[in-house]
């Protein structure tokens, strides 16, 4: 999956309304506003959905998928940086009364949000480098990614001016223990993650990733 921007045609229209045009022209593709470019990411492989399904597992099981908390998929966040700029993450953990913080275009304030997490694919810059900016300055607490590129997994927590203050990079054989802010103790077996996200080799070989 890659992230393309999208150039502005010469128009009054708002961005916002573009992206929502280019999402009924592509159904299932993901579009997002960040850095006031947007952004178009064709549907997850397979590998993807079920790194995601996996990961999703140990929180559900430390309960956080019921009150106070929820456990989310592709719910936007509405985000500072710019008049209309929002993302998608993969997966987040927000407060139960998030929807008491709708803001616009079915996104909602940061502010209901403790965890946001990105399972990469070959838009691995955008999850490392522009999402890193863009949800610290929206003071997101915890952002994860899964780094199928590197096999690493990223733990980010303390978010400061345009980046966060803290920022750890785990192996496969490490088991990681976020957070408690998050609402429950969670840990995250780095090997069984970065397993069940990995892509089958010919496909890889093929260019087919």
């Amino acid at each position: 999956m890659s992230a393309a921007p999208a150039e502005r045609p010469h128009s009054e229209w708002p961005l916002i309304d573009l992206a929502n045009q280019i999402m009924d022209q592509r159904p299932g593709y993901r579009v997002e506003i960040i850095g006031g470019q947007i952004l178009v990411s064709p549907p997850a492989d397979g590998a993807h959905a079920r790194g995601l399904t996996t990961l999703m597992r140990p929180f559900i099981t430390a309960g956080l998928a019921d009150e106070p908390t929820e456990l989310l998929q592709g719910v936007g966040i509405w985000l500072p940086d710019g008049r209309e700029d929002y993302a998608i993450p993969d997966l987040s953990v927000v407060d139960a009364d998030f929807e008491d913080h709708l803001v616009e275009n079915n996104c909602y304030d940061p502010v209901a949000f403790r965890l946001v997490l990105e399972v990469t694919s070959s838009n691995y810059q955008t999850d490392l480098r522009t999402k890193v900016t863009a949800y610290a300055n929206a003071k997101v607490p915890i952002y994860v990614i899964v780094d199928r590129r590197h096999s690493r997994l990223h733990v980010l927590t303390d978010p400061v001016q345009d980046e966060y203050d803290t920022h750890r990079v785990h192996a496969p054989g490490e088991l990681v223990t976020l957070p408690e802010s998050i609402g429950a103790k969670v840990t995250l077996d780095v090997e069984a993650v970065l397993a069940a996200a990995r892509r089958k080799p010919e496909r890889e070989e093929n260019g087919l990733a």
